[in-house]
């Protein structure tokens, strides 16, 4: 699977959201969830109409466009459809595809980010497949996973405790998740030959022709 996982915030950062969420008002989550999926949703979310919710996305919107990784990997035109659900014991979510378009824009790429302290719940963890398996991903406090919204995934059923994550959608630039890679796998290589050694005419060819390759691949 075609993905990214690292660390966005660190705990003190996550438990300032946290914090603020004590104040939510959380309704239930097949709101937002297709006719197909919704049977299988069972967790909570805070109402897309909350100012909460907008301050929270606006913060880690900002965290996300940032990190040069996140930038490179994902090209985004805009981050939307943000949601910050909750799953309690018992919780979790059926395998399910995100829709392709929403209201919102187009779906390339989906992410989750923890902000639950995972000591302090057991599963929840985000399953995603590929073509002849899957990869289960268990995210610690502040780690976000960005992966291609084509793909069947579920979050497995929390066992003990309280599994609080944001989860979103992002349009890229560059619809192909393909194009994607191959320009990330360019643009990575090319600034790790630039941090060991230097600018060349060389190295200027290669940033010319990433430039140009995003500028035909881009929508």
């Amino acid at each position: 699977m075609n993905h990214i996982k690292l660390q966005l915030f660190k705990p003190a950062e996550c438990q300032e959201i946290l914090n603020k969420l004590c104040e939510a008002e959380w309704i239930d989550g097949k709101t937002t969830a297709g006719s197909q999926a919704q049977s299988g949703k069972i967790n909570e979310q805070v109402k897309q109409s909350s100012p909460l919710r907008e301050e929270i996305h606006a913060v880690v919107q900002k965290a996300m466009w940032s990190h040069p990784a996140i930038k490179s990997f994902c090209l985004p035109r805009k981050l939307h459809r943000f949601l910050i659900s909750k799953t309690c014991a018992g919780g979790g979510y059926d395998s399910h595809v995100d829709n392709a378009y929403m209201s919102s824009g187009r779906s390339d790429l989906s992410f989750t980010l923890c902000l639950s302290d995972h000591t302090e719940f057991k599963g929840g963890s985000l399953e995603v497949d590929t073509v002849m398996d899957s990869v289960e991903l268990e995210l610690e406090q502040g780690e976000i996973v960005i992966y291609p919204s084509t793909s069947m995934h579920r979050v497995n059923k929390v066992m003990e405790g309280v599994r609080i994550a944001c989860v979103g959608w992002i349009e890229s630039y560059v619809k192909n998740e393909n194009d994607r890679i191959t320009l990330f796998q360019l643009d990575s290589g090319a600034k790790g030959l630039l941090a060991k050694h230097g600018r060349s005419e060389e190295l200027d060819l290669v940033f010319l022709a990433y430039t140009n390759l995003l500028r035909t691949l881009g929508t």
